[in-house]
């Protein structure tokens, strides 16, 4: 027995099992797709929008590396929201082409799969380094007070918090996210480290929306990460601060064929509860 297999196999037909020849012909690379909206984020800010179901997503590196928070809801009911712990077991902890991205329960499908990555023949680096990370979470001003003293209301999770009041949410629906782009790892001592990006003007990540979605996504302070953000080299990091673009396509209807959204979790939410038993009175 192999004891470093993964713990999730997928089952034939499975959610797991995904089609990847459906998935690579609905890709933007292959053709036949309406751009129907597109705008490019600001350094240090943040900026949330739909994309239906059906349709196509690309974050890009406009002028260069930037590393790049991002959430994700039900854009109907954002109590269903993305699920980084779970989607780390049932994927990896650093998503490619073909992963998806799984919502939280009692709900426990696929939000999102990734269609194409122009970072996707990065692998390990030699120092285990890997992009597009889920292992760690969003900057935010709380850890930051924690560590500097200082507060400074522009990390991701603010970005974030913001981005989102005007579709309703707050900064309780903010929630772990994929750093787009970034690159990270463990170390010997089992320690997350962050490296600098190694995207390039033009690189993207590029996914599928299996239901209508709200998204928010936050260009990180810390910019490409080159430059130290705590400790005794820290400095601010401006200079290398870049913006996101963002692409949303809808595909030629056919090559949606046979295709629809994922259902709801079959499980039916008993927990194993009885409902009493009312007898008649008097």
């Amino acid at each position: 027995m192999n004891d470093r297999a993964a713990a999730y196999q997928a089952t034939a037909g499975g959610p797991l099992d995904v089609d990847t020849a459906f998935y690579d012909r609905v890709a933007v690379r292959a053709g036949a797709h309406e751009l129907v909206e597109s705008f490019e984020i600001p350094i240090r800010s943040g900026r949330a929008w739909h994309v239906p179901a059906g349709h196509l997503c690309r974050i890009v590196t406009v002028t260069g590396p930037q590393v790049g928070d991002l959430n994700v809801w039900n854009a109907a009911d954002p109590r269903e929201r993305m699920w980084a712990s779970r989607t780390r077991q049932l994927q990896r902890a650093h998503i490619s082409t073909h992963d998806r991205i799984w919502s939280t329960l009692p709900f426990l499908r696929p939000l999102l799969t990734v269609t194409d990555d122009s970072l996707a023949g990065y692998g390990e680096d030699d120092q285990g380094g890997r992009v597009h990370d889920l292992l760690g979470t969003r900057c935010d001003p709380y850890v930051n007070r924690m560590l500097t003293g200082e507060d400074f209301d522009f990390h991701c999770h603010s970005n974030l918090v913001r981005a989102v009041l005007p579709h309703g949410l707050t900064e309780f629906d903010v929630h772990d996210v994929l750093n787009v782009f970034q690159c990270t790892g463990l170390n010997d001592e089992d320690r997350y480290f962050m490296k600098a990006c190694p995207a390039r003007a033009g690189d993207f990540f590029e996914f599928f929306a299996e239901i209508d979605l709200l998204c928010a996504l936050s260009t990180c302070p810390g910019g490409d990460l080159s430059v130290p953000l705590w400790g005794p080299d820290a400095r601010d990091p401006l200079e290398v601060c870049r913006p996101l673009g963002v692409e949303v396509y809808r595909p030629d209807g056919e090559l949606l064929s046979g295709w629809s959204s994922p259902p709801r979790a079959a499980y039916r939410n008993l927990h194993g509860i009885k409902r009493p038993e009312w007898t008649d009175v008097g």
